[in-house]
């Protein structure tokens, strides 16, 4: 029995479009549909082997390292260097994909949005 493909999993393969804004080996960035800031993006290891950030920091330090490293630079070019790196994990957490990803957020939070 094999599992369904994440929707991220679709956006890496291109069965599903994206505004991708990065992309290397590893990591893709793309712009969320529900943006929460005006700077909203996500940035997603492209293996699906992680559900949350709790696994992958546990299961490969160094791909955790990269998607911060690779949130703060888009944080830079697209939001003054300024942001809020947000990992929701879990269901009642707000995770509804489970392949770990990271929400950028920069610029004025949407009301509602978490704050300090």
């Amino acid at each position: 029995m094999t599992e369904t493909p994440s929707i991220f999993s679709r956006i890496i393969a291109r069965e599903i479009p994206a505004d991708v804004v990065f992309e290397n080996d590893r990591v893709i960035a793309f712009r969320d549909i529900a943006p929460k800031a005006p700077v909203h993006l996500l940035v997603v290891p492209k293996t699906e082997k992680y559900a949350n950030v709790v696994e992958l920091a546990t299961g490969d330090a160094a791909l955790l390292v990269e998607v911060v490293a690779v949130a703060n630079q888009l944080a830079i070019d697209y939001s003054n260097g300024e942001f809020r790196l947000v990992f929701n994990t879990g269901e009642s957490a707000g995770q509804t994909i489970f392949h770990v990803h990271a929400h950028m957020l920069g610029g004025q939070l949407a009301e509602g949005t978490l704050g300090d």
